[in-house]
């Protein structure tokens, strides 16, 4: 069985971070109906993952948390974007992580903020330190604004969760992305129009 972890760094309760980790758990889902997904909040975490990072010893539950991901075949990380970069919590626990826990997994980044213009953060900051990490990024990253999460947003995003989840999966399955060149999209483009034009609908 296919097992696949979803970390949630949201730091608010409701979040649009774990809202944004079940819709991408529900895009593994509809691919692959067989697959083990779980999601794992960092919020109920976040004193241990401090600890860990002034004491360097892991609590047993993050430790399980840790484990989790290890074991995983493949890994969805999911951030609020601050400030043009990732949160403090979602690093921290990168931080506590084993520094070769991700090499040559599987991983889909997707981050949530309050403006388009925060887009890029997951090009440039997300995939920079998975890179590091040793993990194989898919090529498709999530990003949702509040726009997303209304009437005119919602078909958009659910596009943007299945194409890099169908990404995810072919990957697993060892058939490449699955994408041709007839399927490439210029995300760079469609950004820039979502931050000239926040009001229209992404592609």
């Amino acid at each position: 069985m296919t097992r696949v972890v979803v970390v949630s760094a949201g730091l608010g309760d409701p979040s649009t971070t774990r809202l944004l980790a079940d819709e991408v758990r529900a895009g593994v889902l509809r691919s692959r109906p067989d697959a083990s997904v779980e999601v794992v909040e960092l919020r109920p975490l976040a004193h241990d993952v401090v600890d860990a990072t002034l004491t360097g010893f892991a609590s047993p539950r993050l430790q399980g948390v840790l484990d989790l991901v290890g074991a995983a075949d493949a890994v969805v990380l999911v951030t609020p974007i601050f400030k043009a970069s990732y949160s403090g919590l979602f690093k921290s626990f990168i931080d506590a992580m084993d520094p070769d826990a991700l090499i040559g997994k599987l991983v889909l980044l997707a981050a949530t903020g309050g403006t388009a213009r925060h887009s890029l953060a997951i090009e440039f900051a997300m995939r920079p330190l998975v890179a590091y990490l040793q993990a194989v990024a898919v090529p498709t990253g999530v990003f949702a604004s509040p726009h997303d999460w209304g009437t005119g947003g919602q078909d958009a995003l659910t596009s943007r969760i299945d194409r890099a989840v169908a990404e995810l999966t072919s990957l697993l399955a060892g058939e490449g992305t699955g994408r041709g060149p007839d399927d490439d999209i210029d995300l760079f483009s469609e950004t820039m129009l979502a931050i000239s034009d926040p009001q229209r609908p992404s592609s």
